[in-house]
């Protein structure tokens, strides 16, 4: 692995994780009511065009870093509707 991949893994997976915090916190608290349901529908449909684009150049950091983005990005728009 070049030097390049691991940058972008390295990047990815921080930026990644930095939803962690705020997925578990919803989830622990049942509540999404500070959370802009704009701002997540529109980042969670960039991450899915990140996820195309990826795919589609053979990025593996792209890809799967964004894979793991959207599952929890996800998640927290599925609590900030859920938790209406």
């Amino acid at each position: 692995m070049d030097i390049i991949t691991i940058v972008g893994l390295m990047a990815g997976t921080l930026t990644t994780i930095s939803f962690l915090p705020q997925a578990l916190k919803t989830w622990r608290s049942k509540s999404a009511k500070d959370i802009s349901l704009a701002m997540f529908l529109c980042f969670c449909i960039g991450v899915i065009l990140w996820i195309i684009y990826g795919f589609f150049v053979k990025d593996i950091p792209v890809l799967l870093t964004n894979l793991v983005t959207l599952i929890l990005a996800g998640s927290i728009l599925f609590f900030k509707l859920k938790f209406k």
